[in-house]
């Protein structure tokens, strides 16, 4: 049994919870690419079988060009441009890597992508251009639960590296960074097409099988998604370990590359390659191709901490947040910083967070594949949030296995280890940063549309981390820790919404979480509570608590006493009709009555004296994003 029936019928029994009549399209693309790297330009032909699942009639197809993005005054440079005259904290708000860079690309120097013809069935089909998205108005309608074999010739300038893809990286020194690289059709779903123009963040695509073969000068050597189908003829350590490069008397040498069940290629290439294999104990290969620079003993060591690194920590990633389904998967070092893509990622070094957070994207993007254009929120900020679990992991265990012996390396890592309970706090800072910096949009602000870049970047990764670190907060971590996982089984490849993982977690923590996504994503209300006034009255103490921030929340109160002891006061919100499990097994709770949301003031009622309190604090575990903490903490000195 294949690889992929195995997956089938791990994940196909949660199907039930989906949506009714969930479908998506299907690709299966066959690829042959002849590449010129004198001219760095190439030729490609592209047949694809295209399954239209839907229940609908497709007058037209839409494709990505990605390329042509990277010409003077294209989408992409001028919005560049654009958002560069404004100036946030005395830095211009365009993306550094962009910049004005595209206007003063040469001719020789853009990027392109231009078709040369397009046949459905063998029928040559009519098609017209709109800069980085191509429009082919069908002929003959694909009907409903039919399938055609769409046939395409191209040609295409690799341009100057500039966002992603590229050539002739000036930071790194690579040759080809070719992701986002060939005609890719868009994809249609229940909302219909998704023709995004390619300005800055677009990533959505249809899952199905690519066979790439690339056939590039023979001094290359590559690495991307997919398997390598013929590294026998290669070898290089592809088809075992140690090998070098064969050598061949042909101007060209083939790589041929599949994957199964994804939803894009990426490929790079350089002659000054080298090659780090690593196999996990249940069969994952890991690749890792970087620059080779002699003289440099710690580019080695800090390419081979990658890989040991990535051996390490999988499994804790695979127990938190489902198995990895794939044969391999590659760090490539190339792109301009760390861009994931299935099966593989392009890295500008060797820097271990990025290594993490780009591999967690094969969660969050390319198993469950999000419209990334609609809601990054889901992509990079629940990669982000999985990012700081594996990194807490990695050091609290990997680390500190590793330095035993090293006293001075260990009370390093200690010092780190009692950061951790704090492991999301950058992410806390940039969105306190955002909410009162007076530029906050909605997080469901479409990616390409946001006014400012630090808007978009403080949303997205920053509150969108928030959000699932919060909804621990309100549903309780063990309960949000077995909804990612349940998550996971119930929409592997099936592009889930924001209301799908809603209807989850409400499904899973017995609780109405609709509130939390139209306050916290729909909106930009913030949280501020804080402890107003305490007195006693007829032999009991009461402690009064302010709501005067806009969002309303569930309150942990916790009170100290002098003697040291401590009891947690938790106060569920009414709308969220149902409470939170404790938390701690060793600590008593005491469940008030619900808060209602339209209600600015809540009594909280305890039997023990005023006098023989130390200290009182709203939620103690610093969970919940409150943009002023300063009015949660009243320390007694009586």
């Amino acid at each position: 049994m294949t690889r992929f029936c195995l997956l089938a019928l791990f994940l196909f029994p949660a199907v039930s919870f989906c949506q009714a009549g969930h479908w998506q399209q299907r690709v299966k693309y066959l690829m042959n690419i002849d590449m010129d790297v004198n001219g760095n330009q190439f030729k490609g032909r592209q047949q694809l079988e295209y399954s239209n699942n839907s229940p609908d009639v497709l007058n037209k197809l839409f494709y990505h060009l990605y390329f042509n993005a990277f010409q003077p005054n294209s989408s992409m440079d001028v919005r560049s441009r654009e958002l560069g005259k404004y100036a946030f904290n005395g830095r211009q708000d365009w993306d550094g890597r962009i910049r004005d860079r595209i206007l003063n690309l040469k001719e020789n120097e853009i990027g392109y992508q231009k078709i040369i013809a397009i046949k459905i069935n063998g029928v040559a089909q009519p098609f017209k251009y709109h800069e980085t998205i191509l429009e082919v108005n069908i002929i003959k309608p694909i009907l409903p639960k039919t399938r055609v074999i769409i046939d395409m010739e191209f040609e295409a300038q690799v341009p100057l590296q500039v966002r992603r893809s590229g050539r002739d990286n000036p930071t790194t020194g690579v040759r080809y960074s070719m992701s986002q690289w060939y005609p890719k059709l868009c994809e249609y779903d229940y909302e219909g097409w998704h023709p995004t123009p390619y300005v800055a963040r677009e990533f959505y695509g249809v899952w199905g099988d690519f066979d790439v073969t690339i056939n590039i000068d023979p001094a290359y050597k590559l690495g991307g998604t997919g398997t390598l189908i013929n590294a026998a003829e290669i070898g290089w350590g592809y088809d075992k370990a140690g090998t070098e490069l064969k050598t061949i008397k042909k101007n060209k040498r083939r790589w041929h590359f599949v994957g199964n069940n994804i939803h894009d290629f990426v490929w790079a290439a350089d002659p000054d390659y080298k090659h780090i294999i690593r196999k996990t104990a249940n069969g994952t290969i890991i690749n890792v191709l970087y620059k080779f620079k002699e003289n440099n003993l710690k580019n080695d060591t800090d390419w081979q901490n990658v890989a040991d690194a990535a051996i390490e920590v999988l499994p804790f990633m695979e127990k938190t947040f489902g198995k990895y389904p794939y044969p391999q998967y590659s760090f490539i070092q190339g792109g301009d910083g760390g861009m994931e893509y299935p099966m593989a990622t392009l890295l500008s070094g060797p820097g271990l967070e990025t290594v993490v957070h780009e591999w967690m994207h094969s969660w969050y993007q390319m198993m469950l594949g999000t419209n990334e254009s609609l809601y990054a929120w889901m992509d990079e900020g629940f990669t982000e949030y999985a990012t700081n679990r594996v990194m807490q992991y990695y050091i609290q265990t990997v680390l500190k296995r590793n330095l035993v012996g090293d006293e001075k390396a260990l009370h390093t890592i200690d010092s780190l280890a009692s950061l951790l309970p704090l492991m999301h706090y950058a992410n806390y800072k940039g969105y306190y940063s955002l909410a009162k910096s007076g530029l906050e949009e909605p997080l469901t602000t479409h990616a390409d549309h946001f006014n400012t870049n630090v808007a978009y970047t403080n949303a997205s990764y920053n509150k969108g981390c928030v959000f699932m670190e919060q909804l621990g907060y309100i549903i309780g971590a063990d309960i949000r820790d077995k909804l990612l996982l349940e998550y996971y089984k119930q929409w592997a490849f099936k592009h889930p919404n924001s209301a799908d993982f809603i209807r989850l977690a409400e499904s899973v923590s017995d609780m109405k979480l609709d509130w939390y996504k139209e306050y916290w994503c729909n909106g930009t209300k913030t949280i501020d509570y804080a402890i107003d006034s305490l007195w006693e009255e007829g032999g009991e103490s009461k402690i009064r608590l302010k709501r005067i921030g806009r969002m309303p929340m569930p309150i942990d109160l916790q009170l100290t006493f002098k003697d040291g002891s401590t009891a947690i006061h938790y106060i569920p919100l009414n709308i969220m009709y149902g409470t939170k499990p404790s938390e701690n097994s060793k600590q008593n709770v005491e469940v008030h009555e619900e808060w209602r949301w339209t209600h600015p003031a809540y009594i909280v009622t305890f039997k023990e004296r005023l006098l023989n309190l130390s200290k009182v604090e709203i939620d103690p575990s610093k969970r919940m994003a409150d943009v002023d903490l300063r009015n949660n903490v009243l320390d007694l000195k009586w």
